[in-house]
């Protein structure tokens, strides 16, 4: 049975494997994973057992704005509707009942994200990448 937790006071290795399992997450270190969520405002996390199987996390201002992020299903699990599961948990979370506006970013999962009720025809979004804009060290 799936049970699902909003505690951010699990062993952040756990979630190594799971991000190895999505190429935009791939080495990721437990250092770098450990002050993400230090500074992550909302954690859904999805458990069977010991073994953690789905993950999403929030950044928001608890009124006006959120974005969802990371969201993370082991391969073994897709298709129980794990990953539905954490955004309704997301979405109806009783710390976000006042925010406006969930933001989320994706790359190939906007018909699952439709079908939840994100809309695509929001696309005013730009990003800045640190990694294509580094300086050469010399």
């Amino acid at each position: 049975m799936i049970t699902y937790s909003d505690r951010k006071d699990f062993d952040p290795a756990c979630l190594l494997p799971l991000f190895e399992q999505a190429s935009w997450a791939r080495g990721r270190t437990l250092e770098d994973t450990q002050e993400m969520l230090v500074h992550t405002h909302l954690v859904i996390s999805a458990w069977d057992g010991s073994r953690l199987v789905g993950y999403g996390r929030v950044l928001t201002d608890y009124v006006y704005r959120a974005s969802i992020w990371d969201v993370i299903v082991d391969a073994h699990y897709q298709g129980q509707d794990i990953g539905g599961q954490i955004i309704k948990q997301i979405l109806h979370h009783p710390r976000l009942k006042r925010v406006d506006l969930f933001w989320l970013c994706t790359r190939d999962k906007q018909a699952f994200y439709e079908s939840l009720g994100f809309s695509a025809k929001e696309q005013i979004g730009m990003v800045w990448d640190r990694g294509r804009h580094a300086k050469p060290t010399p």
